[in-house]
């Protein structure tokens, strides 16, 4: 097993909260090897005070839905404030922080660029360079591979919180190294620290680290998931379902006007590595299509070695788009997640996945280069 940021900072780096008020921003995810609490093992400590909690989208155990913004308030059974960063504020404020000698982020990130808590991350830590407040990123594993970059960059103009930097879909860095790029692309002025892992290596999956699984979030149920999301999260920016409201989030795609035996034999036989589909039916309980029967497939990780989630996603729009022309929409949210309208204008125009993807290349080679300087682990 692996030894997370976390447990170094409280057996081998006190010195970094000794003596200082500190804001935790965290969710469920933040537990030790033993599933214990970060923040239960923050206030047992006397030579520190946790002195407010900070909650990313989902809230701090996790239990709100994708979108839903949530309040402030406090942690009734020890009375420690609780500062929402997906409510009225994305981003801590100089009242949230005047108490506050140094903010540490512990929270598990799935490794892809529109999931949400790294945007946290970054105007957490450019508020922080505001504030004059230190920063501590305590690191865990990126869950599905430090060694695998797939998708564009997000152009400029699409920056929003589903993207709120000029990154690939799939990124393939943890945390504490996204913070030092930050960092210096943001030229922020910030006393920061990054607690790193320890036995990590960039082509572990998460199981291999032997952590346990934590859902990051409310439709992030399995590891399957996660691998499958770098891609299958770009169908939220359509007319079809994206499994929300069903125990298969981003793994059952589907519509009620589709027909998933003829879908799932038409994906087969282009035999994309890795995976399998097979014909579905369901009734999401909420999102899009709620109460409604919808057709599709259910899309199977049989080799993840071998899977290009985004790849597959592409085949999966343009499949359906040519099939369904009638039926299948584009939302305006596409661009955002995608982070370019250049994605939605080539699959428009008919071009091929297959061109698409090695019309990326370069950009991700320029990244390559560009983040290697920040990278903290070993193949």
């Amino acid at each position: 097993m692996i030894q997370i940021g976390l447990t170094t900072l409280l057996k081998e780096r006190q010195e970094l909260i000794n003596g200082r008020l500190i804001g935790l921003i965290t969710n469920q995810t933040g537990v030790d090897e033993q599933l214990q609490s970060n923040v239960a093992l923050f206030v047992e400590r006397s030579k520190c005070r946790l002195a407010a909690l900070f909650s990313p989208e989902h809230g701090i155990w996790g239990s709100a839905q994708d979108a839903i913004s949530i309040p402030s308030g406090i942690d009734g059974q020890r009375q420690i404030p609780i500062y929402s960063l997906y409510g009225e504020t994305r981003k801590p404020t100089e009242d949230m922080l005047k108490s506050i000698d140094v903010l540490v982020y512990d929270i598990q990130d799935v490794g892809v660029r529109f999931y949400t808590y790294i945007s946290t991350l970054l105007l957490a830590m450019e508020a922080a360079a505001e504030h004059h407040v230190d920063f501590i990123v305590l690191d865990r594993p990126n869950p599905i591979r430090g060694d695998r970059l797939e998708g564009n960059i997000l152009q400029p103009e699409f920056k929003s919180f589903v993207g709120s930097h000029p990154l690939p879909i799939r990124h393939g860095m943890t945390v504490g190294e996204l913070a030092l790029l930050f960092k210096t692309e943001l030229n922020l002025e910030l006393q920061l620290e990054i607690v790193p892992m320890q036995g990590w290596t960039r082509t572990m999956w998460f199981d291999q680290s032997e952590l346990p699984w934590i859902p990051p979030s409310p439709n992030m149920p399995t590891l399957d998931t996660a691998i499958l999301y770098p891609g299958t999260c770009l169908i939220e920016g359509t007319n079809l379902s994206e499994g929300r409201g069903t125990t298969k989030p981003f793994e059952w795609i589907g519509a009620p006007w589709m027909d998933g035996e003829k879908l799932s034999d038409t994906l087969n036989r282009l035999e994309m590595p890795g995976v399998r589909f097979r014909p579905v039916h369901f009734t999401p309980t909420f999102s899009k299509h709620a109460n409604e029967l919808c057709h599709g497939v259910g899309i199977h990780v049989i080799e993840r070695d071998f899977v290009q989630p985004t790849k597959i996603a592409l085949q999966l729009l343009s499949t359906i788009r040519h099939c369904y022309p009638d039926d299948f929409e584009f939302r305006q949210s596409f661009d955002r997640l995608a982070g370019t309208d250049r994605l939605r204008l080539a699959l428009m125009a008919g071009q091929s996945p297959t061109e698409i993807v090695q019309n990326w290349q370069a950009d991700l080679d320029t990244f390559a280069n560009r983040r290697r300087q920040y990278l903290l682990y070993s193949l």
